[in-house]
């Protein structure tokens, strides 16, 4: 790991309000703050644990500024919480026992299934609709279910979590988005914990993209609950699709 100088540290910090901004609005941040911990010569693993601490302060910001603006009584939130981080301690778990490969391979053509369907239902998500699942049952198994997939593998878990919120729940985009922080970071908090105890997080990188992502955050947050669902759905749709992009190159086409 190679010593990082004072503007290493300023460009994680201004990746990390970047990505705070644009994760906080439609999530897809990682593809911004994992190449920054990269790009400082940071092995892999490292980045990974790292960028799980950042991801933290973000996803915490976010969610106090939506709940704060009315987006999110987390309150009815705790079962979604306990459920998600129960599955992501499984998926982190498992992840040192299975390869993630099949699943690294399956999932973005998924996602980008779910992507055409939003595309041409264009109202999907403009208000909110009836649900087509009781909240109980829903966060029992999405929770599980996304949970064990951002503690086992993870790209793409909140764009996962929005479409749900949308296409379940019958949540606004603006509701489905503050939502998915909400589950963000309960996944986020427990992979952390995971991270941290096989001593795979750097503090200081880590916090200066934490520090970036928690003013992001809050410029996200208010930029979505100001602008409504019609400015937060093609962001979201644009991030998703860059998500299923990296993925497919990434085990794909990469040598």
């Amino acid at each position: 790991m190679p010593e990082l100088s004072a503007l290493h540290y300023l460009l994680l910090f201004a990746a990390g309000l970047v990505a705070g901004t644009v994760d906080a609005i439609a999530g897809g941040g990682g593809l911004i703050t994992l190449p920054a911990l990269l790009s400082t010569g940071m092995p892999v693993p490292l980045a990974l644990g790292t960028n799980k601490l950042g991801s933290v302060f973000g996803t915490a910001s976010a969610t106090w500024s939506f709940a704060r603006q009315g987006a999110v009584d987390l309150r009815e939130c705790v079962a979604g919480i306990a459920w998600t981080a129960a599955g992501a301690v499984a998926g982190a778990f498992t992840v040192r026992r299975l390869d993630p490969e099949f699943l690294a391979r399956a999932i973005p053509w998924l996602l980008a299934a779910l992507i055409v369907y939003l595309m041409f239902r264009p109202q999907l998500g403009d208000t909110d609709r009836h649900h087509r699942m009781e909240r109980g049952g829903f966060y029992a198994l999405f929770g599980l279910a996304f949970g064990f997939y951002d503690g086992f593998f993870g790209p793409g878990v909140g764009s996962f979590w929005t479409i749900a919120f949308v296409m379940v729940l019958g949540h606004n985009f603006v509701k489905a988005a503050a939502h998915t922080k909400v589950m963000n970071l309960a996944s986020n908090a427990a992979s952390l914990a995971f991270f941290a105890a096989a001593g795979a997080v750097l503090p200081l990188p880590g916090l200066a993209i934490g520090a970036g992502q928690l003013l992001g955050a809050r410029l996200g947050a208010h930029l979505a609950m100001t602008r409504g669902a019609r400015f937060v759905r093609p962001i979201f749709l644009v991030m998703a699709t860059l998500t299923v992009a990296k993925l497919v190159y990434q085990y794909y086409f990469r040598a």
